[in-house]
């Protein structure tokens, strides 16, 4: 008999909301005059939580193939692994003040490994023959998510040329699938109590699309870019509508889905206001810096407690092998 327990790739998420708590920080010691020492040591943790996942996935598909397999193929669980190249093309962010050789070596592996897994997850998805209640913002992940990603990681290391070409592709494939996405959950059953959480998720497009544009554009924001930010606002205010349903699901791991979502309107607003925003958005920034610090301790805090009771990673799977030897017949 043999037990496995393997890291999901929805783990890879965790590194996301840690990327965005640094970047805000990192942010508010030029607007703010805040210790710029504090987003270089959440850089430093969220490098070596990817670095930990990064391992330990790659253990997963070497040791317990059949558990890594499963995954792919699962109609919600497979589009998670696209967070594994987006969370590398992301250390880019993390590394670019110190070595600029290495940040882009992480944006060129993550992002090839991004439009990869992309084409191969979404043409897949495109042949049909799915059911509509797998049909979750986990969608958002193959494609979504990882433009906008290499698209700021591009922009931030100076390929702004190959960074709006990332942000075209991240608008048009959030604009399409929203729609997808909303009409299921208007129309379809509930979501089952553990994918809530996911919703969360719901929380990043707009914002994120907002950061990708100003990591590859300068000077003060159009107002199409801080309209863009509003709806985002207006996910906040819906995902706050929606928590005491949501948490019905007790804490999980996946609440992390709402970390990148959140890190990205608080930071987007402290960037634009340090690019000359004033009015709603330059008051709304503190606010949010506050609000997504204190969601991002609980979250924080609720993972370490999982993992000192030994429940966050998922239960073992048990796979009995047969004997090596025939059983004796006296």
């Amino acid at each position: 008999m043999v037990i496995h327990r393997s890291i999901p790739a929805s783990f890879f998420g965790m590194v996301l909301g840690l990327v965005g708590l640094g970047s805000n920080w990192r942010n508010a010691s030029h607007l703010w005059g805040v210790p710029p020492v504090i987003g270089e040591a959440i850089m430093v943790v969220a490098f070596v939580v990817w670095a930990v996942l990064i391992g330990s996935y790659a253990l997963k598909w070497l040791g317990h193939r059949s558990a890594a397999l499963e995954e792919a193929k699962h109609p919600v669980q497979c589009c998670f692994i696209g967070l594994v190249p987006s969370s590398t093309a992301l250390m880019g962010v993390v590394l670019a003040p110190h070595s600029h050789t290495l940040a882009l070596a992480a944006l060129i592996i993550g992002g090839a490994g991004h439009v990869l897994f992309s084409v191969w997850r979404v043409g897949d998805m495109l042949q049909g023959g799915r059911e509509v209640t797998t049909v979750t913002p986990v969608i958002y992940l193959p494609s979504v998510a990882g433009n906008f990603i290499t698209s700021i990681t591009a922009g931030l290391l100076g390929y702004p040329s190959w960074g709006v070409l990332f942000l075209g592709a991240g608008i048009f494939a959030w604009l399409s699938l929203e729609s997808v996405i909303v009409n299921r959950l208007f129309h379809a059953q509930p979501l089952p109590t553990a994918l809530r959480p996911t919703l969360g998720i719901q929380l990043a497009p707009p914002v994120v699309a907002v950061a990708a544009w100003l990591a590859n554009t300068e000077g003060t924001p159009e107002l199409l870019v801080q309209a863009a930010w509003g709806y985002g606002l207006l996910q906040l205010f819906l995902m706050i509508r929606l928590l005491p349903w949501i948490m019905q699901q007790p804490f999980a791991p996946s609440y992390w889905a709402f970390t990148f979502g959140l890190t990205a309107l608080s930071g987007t607003a402290i960037s634009m206001v340090s690019r000359g925003v004033t009015g709603a958005i330059a008051q709304l920034a503190p606010v949010l810096f506050v609000i997504t610090n204190v969601s991002l301790a609980i979250i924080i805090i609720g993972t370490v407690i999982r993992a000192a009771q030994d429940k966050l990673l998922p239960p073992a799977t048990v796979t009995v092998t047969a004997p090596t030897t025939a059983p004796s017949t006296k």
